[in-house]
């Protein structure tokens, strides 16, 4: 199978389903992880630029280029070929603080339509993409326009917002009809991929430890409708 796992952030996707995606490409499948808002900005300013220095990372530092290149590596671990779309993250259109990110969608954030277009052209047998647990404006973005692409899908819990609340309710963009599935994992190899997103891990987990012990006792449960179980039968649902 083609696979195509559409991540917001250069993370999102090992974090919350890189074992499921370690397994496909151990199997034999063509597993290319597509991360949406990579764009390097210039001259960051205001929150945009908070979101590097609290990670002790200096102003002059291209933190997406940091950033892009810790994925490279990641996908390497896990047997996926890495895509960077080049959107800009919500701190560059327009999110002024953490609780900004939190509190919905912009009214004239569209950039959910700009990222349907370029995943509009995208062939793959099956996709993974966010639920949105959490609330992320990215994550409720890369929701919508993955949802509108009518796609054989399986939805991954977002990681590490599930640990953090257990209870958290998707995004309201996810479709209905979906049943929870799991696939064949490769845990370890999701463990050795995330310590490869260095700059996250004291912010996310407190350290590369906490990630792998925070991880250690989190399956990969997948929500997926007909068609996407149609094309994995081999699912433990």
């Amino acid at each position: 199978m083609r696979v195509l796992a559409v991540s917001p952030h250069l993370d999102d996707a090992a974090f919350s389903a890189g074992g499921t995606l370690a397994a496909l490409a151990g199997a034999g499948h063509e597993v290319t992880v597509l991360t949406c808002f990579t764009a390097s900005v210039p001259d960051p300013a205001g929150f945009a630029l908070a979101c590097q220095l609290d990670k002790g990372l200096a102003a002059d530092v291209d933190y997406m280029a940091l950033r892009r290149a810790e994925d490279t590596a990641a996908m390497a671990v896990l047997g996926a070929t890495p895509v960077h779309l080049g959107l800009p993250e919500a701190p560059h259109r327009g999110y002024t603080s953490a609780a900004d990110l939190f509190a919905g969608v912009h009214p004239a954030d569209d950039v959910w339509r700009e990222l349907a277009a370029e995943l509009a052209g995208q062939d793959a047998d099956l996709w993974l993409a966010p639920q949105a647990l959490g609330g992320h404006v990215d994550h409720l973005q890369v929701l919508r326009a993955v949802a509108a692409l009518d796609r054989p899908v399986l939805w991954w819990r977002d990681s590490p917002y599930v640990l953090r609340e257990p209870g958290a309710v998707p995004g309201p963009g996810l479709p209905g009809g979906l049943a929870e599935v799991r696939l064949p994992q490769d845990l370890d190899r999701r463990a050795d991929a995330c310590a490869c997103y260095a700059t996250q891990l004291g912010f996310q987990f407190g350290g590369p430890e906490a990630m792998r012990a925070a991880l250690a006792g989190l399956p990969e449960v997948l929500l997926a409708g007909d068609r996407a179980r149609a094309a994995v039968p081999g699912a433990v649902r």
